[in-house]
């Protein structure tokens, strides 16, 4: 005789993408699941329009998605079938260096590594190693990352794959510096940077432990999914998701700001909208940024002290600066090997990715910025009219300093600058231009606190048991029935769906057979980490 699946009432504060995908799980379980969001819009930093010019689609923040195409969560929602369609570049990336030279990360291979082979001789060579070793732990590797810590199950198929000597070796480049990696795998700077500047997407500098593993991962799925785009705008994506929500059962209200969660006898017990309306649920889950949940939505009494101490230490990632563009033509690019590639790497090579990231860490607006710049008439030829562009770059700034009005108007003129350099005419062919600063990030979706994208540092001292304070690494909290669910809690940012998933099976669990003792386990892990 099957037992009966257990289920209860769930409220997802907030609309984002791990909002959503946590819903879904849940309503696909039988839940009752209300999804409040204080916007009057679903997808959090997954939105776009045409707010740039009328007929220029645009993404306000997140564009490319590869960690979304190969995560194991978001592949499970069948997304398709609710008009999600996947677009590509012609190549996936180029980086264009200071001299011109440019190298090319395509989803074929062998033009790869003939790209990175015109830097150093066996480079191409050393590339296809390096992607056939992905390959083989691909598999295990993604389930170990986006399942709940600790992955015990994808860990030892990840070992089994790796032998013990590989997985050693594997270990070492999981904290190594991406700088220190490179060196030892590749003669040349082109393969090195395509490692480095993928490694730039987060926070972490090229000398940074564990940069290295973030560097490679992206460098791999571009190889492998590519960075793709949703046809229509990154919205689609989210539109997508709520069609699927909608159809397992699940609600979604906008509008509908969440001021404070509900707790006592230290259980959750449901939620209060701004206005005073109580929502009452079995179970909360925050698709919230930790410290906005913590420190902004419970009573302060209901926190063990050591983990609001812990909070004040939280880090957020590096400010970013983003530039949107509608452009008369496609950018002009001197380096062929840059006119096909969605994403763009440009401004410094490898000793200017370090003087970059040193500058940053010197709370000093950086004289040459790293520049990330995506080309979405390129990705998705429905983003703009035939014969122009969709486009928009970003940069990070130092944290902690006082940005005037006019230290983003000279940051925007030294990035505009740098492309100019290498694309002659670009400026001419601005229509529109709008400039969104670590402030405007933030106001405009209040979990992007200072401009931080990813919902904390990816340094290590932040990651795994670190994340978002020294605790568990799971998306329970010291409050029974009260879910972390957001970019905060492991496994971080990205859009993969993750963090999301973890929530609702923390939540299913719980509502289990076995939910009480383990319950019961977890406070014991928690009494003794903030006692």
């Amino acid at each position: 005789m099957e037992l009966p699946v257990p289920t209860g009432s769930a409220v997802v504060v907030g609309a984002g993408h791990n909002g959503l995908v946590a819903a879904i799980l849940l309503a696909d379980a039988g839940w009752d699941v209300l999804v409040l969001e204080e916007q009057d819009r679903v997808g959090g930093a997954v939105f776009s329009d045409r707010s740039v010019h009328p007929e220029f689609v645009t993404d306000w923040y997140s564009a490319f998605y590869p960690l979304g195409a190969a995560s194991p969560v978001i592949k499970s929602l069948d997304l398709a079938s609710y008009g999600l369609q996947w677009s590509h570049a012609p190549t996936v990336l180029a980086h264009v260096l200071p001299d011109d030279r440019c190298a090319v990360l395509s989803r074929d291979v062998s033009e790869t590594a003939a790209s990175v082979e015109r830097f150093g001789a066996g480079d191409g060579a050393a590339w296809t190693d390096l992607v056939e070793q992905f390959e083989a732990i691909r598999e295990p590797f993604l389930r170990a990352l986006f399942t709940p810590f600790p992955p015990v199950r994808a860990a030892m198929s990840l070992l089994r794959s790796l032998g013990t000597g590989g997985a050693l070796r594997f270990a070492r480049l999981g904290v190594q510096p991406v700088r220190r990696a490179g060196d030892e795998l590749f003669r040349g700077e082109g393969a090195r940077l395509l490692l480095a500047g993928n490694a730039l997407h987060t926070d972490l500098p090229p000398e940074a432990a564990g940069s290295a593993l973030y560097g490679w991962l992206l460098a791999m799925l571009g190889q492998t999914e590519g960075f793709p785009v949703p046809v229509g705008g990154s919205g689609a994506l989210v539109t997508a998701m709520e069609r699927r929500l909608t159809a397992a059962g699940g609600k979604v209200r906008t509008g509908a700001a969440v001021r404070r969660i509900e707790v006592s006898d230290g259980r959750v017990r449901g939620v209060v909208l701004e206005g005073g309306e109580r929502i009452a649920a079995d179970a909360v889950l925050a698709d919230v940024a930790a410290p906005l949940m913590y420190e902004e939505m419970l009573d302060p009494a209901v926190l063990p002290p050591r983990l609001r101490d812990d909070l004040r230490k939280f880090q957020w990632d590096s400010p970013t600066m983003k530039i949107d563009w509608a452009l008369s033509s496609p950018i002009p690019w001197t380096a062929t090997g840059a006119r096909g590639a969605g994403t763009i790497h440009l401004g410094v090579d490898m000793n200017g990715l370090t003087r970059y990231a040193g500058s940053l860490a010197a709370q000093e607006m950086p004289s040459q910025p790293f520049v990330l710049l995506g080309q979405m008439t390129t990705s998705d030829p429905t983003r703009s009219p035939a014969g122009t562009e969709s486009a928009w770059a970003y940069t990070h700034v130092p944290e902690g300093i006082d940005l005037t009005g006019e230290m983003v108007d000279e940051h925007v003129r030294r990035v505009e600058a740098t492309i100019e350099r290498h694309a002659p005419g670009f400026a001419g062919s601005i229509l529109a231009r709008r400039v969104l600063s670590p402030a405007d990030l933030e106001e405009s979706e209040a979990n992007l606190v200072g401009g931080a994208v990813n919902g904390g540092t990816a340094n290590i001292h932040q990651q795994l048991i670190f994340r978002p304070v020294p605790g568990l690494a799971r998306a329970e909290t010291p409050i029974d029935g009260l879910y972390l669910a957001g970019s905060s809690a492991h496994p971080g940012g990205g859009v993969h769906g993750a963090p999301g998933a973890n929530a609702a099976r923390a939540a299913l669990k719980r509502m289990g057979v076995t939910g009480r003792a383990r319950r019961r386990v977890i406070d014991a892990a928690y009494a003794r980490i903030y006692r």
